[in-house]
């Protein structure tokens, strides 16, 4: 390493050239094509790293320390929820915000993060003040979006900055009860060498934003950017030291946006929100109904079935397309949308094995209409009822629909919430139901009818018509 100096010949700090992964953070004394650690291809860059241990002379620019002190004497932390006007966020964090909350917000560019954040800043402002830092964006933009948005308030602060530092001196001048940080790949650590985005200052910055809200009880929103590939960019230690993880599951150019939680300390992992995008901004759309059909369900087609799955406490009905077509490449395709790929193998080898249905021969497409992605078991029956339909080159009735798990043995097993899922089928208006034979306990809705079915055999029976009543 090479001492710097300044204009005056005084000695700074003494520098070295690493490479860091910027997927994984592994640090390399020379560059690789390929990270040893997470496999990623062209994902080394160069960085400047102090020599020694600079650290246990550099300061906590929050003033966050530390205090040593039993359990019992330990205060707890106010678990009251901060409503945030936005009942599909709300229902997604499990009621509500708690103070100190830290909330990673990631998505595709254009899907609607800062406008999520806007719109929730505009409720969060009747009841505490809002620190808005943007660092990618003029102030000029931002207060357009908020006026597009309809949100006006005094409580609502917003500065055009990047500085750490300046970021920690507006905080302690403002005192928010919430700061929003848009984006974290912007912010640089003044006291760590490295370009904003890279690994080294995302990640210090992330933990001197966590310790500055977490001694003050403010909650924080960090905004990321996506890669390609659908992932967050940057560390994935962002992931771990943060208490939420909320990811934009959808495209930006769908009308619908799927909001999931990958992680959640305060509350359930299993939700949903589903918004729309709007003129004003994204609204919350409560009742999911027949969302994801993409033609009317009364016009017969050759590879459709419905089903029912269950995204936390919620019923969605999804539509499953299936298309069998014959192959003039010696491997046939398979290709699995909005589905788990693997299971959809899964389920066309146990179809061949035990049905003697012909796939060896034919390409099978599989995909889950609206641009949804549901990974519940409970789609197995729909997924098989549509591949035998167009094998068959059959409709299936549309006021019919499928609900279980198939096996790779043949047989249908039980999945859980069956009487919700048949209640919100009676809803839609769907007069029958294609389950596993169900349990004594189990309290069935009297709509739809519920037809018992035990294994693929009894479906391809089903398909073509006929099928015997479950037993209440």
């Amino acid at each position: 390493g090479v001492p710097w100096r300044d204009t005056f010949g005084r000695q700074l700090m003494k520098l070295k050239s690493v490479y860091r992964c910027q997927e994984c953070g592994f640090t390399s004394p020379k560059w690789l094509g390929q990270c040893p650690e997470c496999k990623g291809w062209s994902t080394l860059a160069e960085e400047a790293e102090a020599v020694g241990s600079p650290s246990k002379e550099r300061r906590s620019l929050t003033g966050f320390s530390s205090e040593l002190v039993t359990l019992d004497k330990s205060v707890s932390q106010d678990q009251t929820r901060i409503a945030t006007g936005m009942a599909e966020l709300d229902r997604l964090l499990g009621g509500g915000l708690i103070g100190g909350q830290v909330v990673l917000l990631a998505g595709a560019p254009g899907i609607g993060k800062s406008t999520l954040t806007m719109q929730a800043a505009g409720c969060a402002a009747k009841n505490m003040k809002v620190l808005y830092v943007t660092g990618e964006e003029s102030l000029n933009q931002v207060g357009s979006r908020a006026a597009r948005l309809k949100v006006a308030s005094k409580n609502i602060f917003l500065v055009s900055e990047n500085d750490l530092s300046r970021i920690t001196e507006t905080y302690h001048k403002v005192k928010p009860g919430m700061l929003i940080i848009d984006s974290i790949q912007t912010v640089f650590h003044p006291e760590f060498a490295g370009s904003p985005g890279t690994v080294g200052q995302v990640r210090e910055s992330a933990a001197e934003l966590l310790r500055l809200c977490k001694s003050g009880g403010t909650v924080l929103f960090l905004l990321g950017h996506v890669t390609k590939e659908g992932s967050l960019a940057g560390p994935k230690v962002l992931e771990h030291i943060v208490d939420t993880v909320l990811y934009f599951d959808s495209e930006r150019h769908n009308l619908l946006r799927i909001l999931r939680a990958y992680k959640n300390r305060f509350g359930p992992t299993s939700e949903i929100g589903i918004f729309s995008m709007g003129e004003a901004g994204l609204e919350p759309v409560e009742d999911a109904g027949m969302l994801f059909s993409s033609a009317a369900r009364e016009k017969p087609l050759k590879g459709r079935a419905f089903a029912i799955a269950m995204e936390g406490t919620r019923p969605i009905a999804a539509e499953i397309q299936a298309l069998v077509s014959p192959t003039r490449y010696p491997f046939p395709r398979r290709l699995a949308t909005g589905l788990d790929l693997n299971r959809c193998q899964i389920l066309l080898a146990a179809m061949e094995r035990h049905l003697g249905l012909s796939l060896e021969n034919k390409d099978v497409f599989v995909t889950v209409a609206g641009g949804i992605r549901l990974d519940d078991p409970a789609l197995d029956l729909a997924v098989c009822a549509a591949v035998i339909a167009s094998a068959r080159d059959v409709a299936i009735n549309w006021e019919s629909v499928f609900v279980g798990e198939a096996g790779i043995l043949g047989q249908v097993a039980r999945v859980p919430w069956l009487p919700a899922r048949l209640a919100e089928a009676g809803r839609l208006g769907f007069k029958r139901a294609f389950v596993p034979p169900p349990s004594a306990k189990e309290n069935l809705p009297a709509s739809p009818r519920a037809v018992a079915i035990e294994d693929l055999g009894g479906l391809l029976t089903a398909v073509a018509g006929g099928a015997s009543p479950a037993r209440r």
